[in-house]
């Protein structure tokens, strides 16, 4: 069994930055790619960035500039700093990661999500 847990939400005010961080535990053999993805009030919920685990990076043309992703291998981690933040990035934000069990048995994992506020 995988775990992933997220850390670093808050409320924070229109240009100002934050960090997330989501760690993985649990049975894990390897990680493959990793991501973060964000669900609004009262909408669906959307990809925001991915990082394979040799670095490549994907992002939503809504935070492309502003938002960045980056991993940890060693620590089984996955950030996003996220900065020039705008009310419209208010979101639960929820990381998942694609990973081999111990077991050697591939499955896909999700964070229970924190949650960013950001005020005008």
């Amino acid at each position: 069994q995988v775990q992933l847990v997220e850390s670093g939400g808050g409320l924070v005010q229109a240009g100002g930055s934050l960090r997330l961080s989501c760690v993985a535990s649990g049975s894990i053999r390897r990680i493959a790619t990793m991501g973060w993805y964000r669900q609004p009030p009262g909408k669906k919920r959307d990809l925001v960035a991915t990082i394979t685990s040799g670095g490549g990076t994907s992002y939503a043309d809504a935070v492309k500039g502003r938002f960045t992703i980056s991993r940890d291998n060693a620590k089984n981690t996955v950030y996003l700093q996220m900065s020039s933040l705008k009310p419209k990035d208010t979101a639960v934000y929820c990381c998942n990661a694609g990973a081999q069990a111990m077991s050697f048995l591939w499955g896909v994992y999700w964070g229970q999500g924190t949650q960013v506020t950001v005020s005008s």
